[in-house]
């Protein structure tokens, strides 16, 4: 059988990091299924491999902790190789941090039983360690916070036209009520209404007359210039923090011209920003 895609094996130490590292690699696009058991490995990949490109990347994490099923992790990831592109992501951290992790949330560790945190953590990592050595990729997440492991993953994952930061411009009408899910929002409602003129009031923002009119109201541009200017930090800052997606909302009265004019020319102005990829939504352009 021939792999279509990639096929990624995550496991590793409890604490070190496995449940960060699946939610990095869904914002990238890759399908993860968690806390699969090793024998459904081998399945898992032909379904994968038979979805072609409806599953090009797909991501497994594995709990190899209890259940005796780490006894059969070796010997499956081996007889995997033979079947398709599959890699193993092994993640650890040292004594010391996992005891601080666990201490931290309150939670003993699987494998302690009556007896201490890192009586836990000595057991597992001798039951882990054929697996450790026979990963294909290692990450020591010792000196990682959240942020840093998710950025970590993205830059090991990531494709290179990949965007870090996916954006939703979207216009709307405050008569109809601010969208809740808005993580910045601006009013144009301080630009003339092309309502009020006749011959512009059938048309909306994304027409040639309407949008002219809006572009050219006094503070328009000045508006544009400095809001996509402070945007700038913002942006950096968000793939930074490794927050992946965000929603700018632009609203006039009635979500028809001044809003969706203003939306499409940040959109045409923010085109270029390293590592973002820009959506519109005109959310109440079709209403009455």
């Amino acid at each position: 059988m021939s792999g279509h895609g990639e096929f990624l094996i995550v496991t590793g130490m409890s604490g070190a990091g496995r449940s960060t590292v699946a939610n990095a690699l869904e914002d990238l696009g890759w399908y993860v299924v968690d806390n699969l058991p090793p024998q459904i490995l081998r399945p898992m990949l032909e379904l994968a491999n038979l979805g072609g490109d409806a599953l090009p990347k797909v991501a497994v994490v594995v709990d190899v902790r209890g259940r005796n099923l780490f006894d059969d992790f070796p010997e499956v990831a081996r007889a995997l190789r033979g079947h398709g592109s599959m890699k193993v992501l092994f993640l650890d951290a040292a004594d010391d941090v996992l005891v601080r992790r666990y201490e931290a949330v309150r939670r003993p560790h699987p494998l302690q039983g009556d007896g201490t945190l890192l009586d836990g953590i000595r057991a597992e990592r001798h039951r882990v360690a054929p697996i450790r050595e026979a990963s294909d990729l290692f990450i020591d997440t010792s000196d990682f916070n959240i942020h840093q492991l998710a950025n970590k993953v993205s830059a090991m994952f990531a494709d290179d036209d990949d965007a870090r930061h996916r954006l939703t411009l979207l216009s709307f009408g405050f008569k109809y009520g601010a969208p809740t899910d808005a993580d910045l929002v601006a009013d144009m409602r301080f630009l003339p209404n092309p309502f009020w003129i006749d011959e512009l009031r059938s048309f909306n923002g994304q027409d040639e007359q309407v949008r002219d009119y809006v572009l050219t109201r006094e503070g328009s541009q000045e508006f544009l210039d400095n809001y996509v200017k402070a945007l700038q930090p913002v942006f950096a800052g968000y793939q930074r923090e490794n927050k992946s997606h965000s929603t700018i909302a632009i609203g006039c009265t009635g979500g028809k011209h001044r809003s969706v004019a203003m939306v499409e020319e940040l959109a045409r102005r923010l085109a270029d920003v390293p590592g973002v990829a820009i959506s519109i939504r005109h959310r109440d352009l079709g209403r009455e």
